[in-house]
């Protein structure tokens, strides 16, 4: 049984990257898969790492803080609730990043969570591999993503390079890791779409979720 983690970045539970989210959690539950959600706006998450990710530090004088991750690694110094985000990553079989673009980027809480989250001596350093060498190369990623902006805005538009604009994120965070990378799944421009064309719209994402076997990866250790 895969064991599917949608980490969701939306304010808004009516929007339609949530329905995006909820979309994703009944194909695979349908399909027997164990779910499991971060839905960073509904936590609350904290996406700014400092010093409060850690029980105690290792140098009270000097704040590294890729070596406090490394550190708090080895003695086991994370926060309850880093802790369980954590382990939700490290129990994942698929991930999914669920959000909209802004600014031509991950929204704050969800960079932030992957600041805290993929910690130095976690998921690389300390002797770890990436990339091909990566501890995650039994993991596969994709994107799930909105945009204000039409389609036509990228690609040859004045927007530029879709494989430009997440290429920090496929490759710097996914593939860096080890990852299996899937081609992205883009909703271009939902509020400007109407409700049959949005319902369109899910359609295709189900049709994109029954193929993800069948995709050809971007990256793959």
């Amino acid at each position: 049984m895969k064991k599917i983690l949608i980490i969701h970045a939306h304010p808004e539970n009516q929007s339609f990257s949530s329905s995006l989210r909820t979309t994703a959690n009944e194909h695979f539950s349908k399909m027997g898969y164990s779910v499991k959600e971060s839905d960073l706006y509904a936590m609350r998450f904290d996406p700014v790492g400092n010093k409060n990710d850690f029980k105690e530090l290792n140098d009270s004088k000097f704040f590294k803080y890729q070596m406090e991750q490394a550190n708090a690694f080895n003695k086991e110094l994370f926060t309850d609730t880093l802790k369980e985000e954590m382990d939700k990553l490290a129990w994942c079989d698929i991930l999914i990043f669920n959000f909209p673009l802004w600014w031509f980027g991950l929204p704050a809480i969800l960079k932030g969570w992957v600041d805290r989250v993929f910690a130095m001596g976690f998921v690389y350093g300390s002797g770890k591999g990436i990339y091909e060498n990566g501890i995650f190369k039994d993991k596969t990623a994709f994107i799930t993503m909105t945009t204000g902006g039409p389609e036509i805005a990228y690609n040859g538009g004045k927007n530029g390079e879709l494989d430009t604009i997440l290429f920090p994120i496929h490759h710097g965070m996914f593939y860096f890791t080890g990852m299996t990378v899937l081609p992205p799944f883009i909703s271009y421009s939902p509020a400007r779409k109407t409700e049959e064309e949005l319902k369109n719209e899910i359609d295709r994402y189900k049709e994109y979720l029954n193929k993800l076997d069948t995709f050809t990866p971007l990256y793959k250790a």
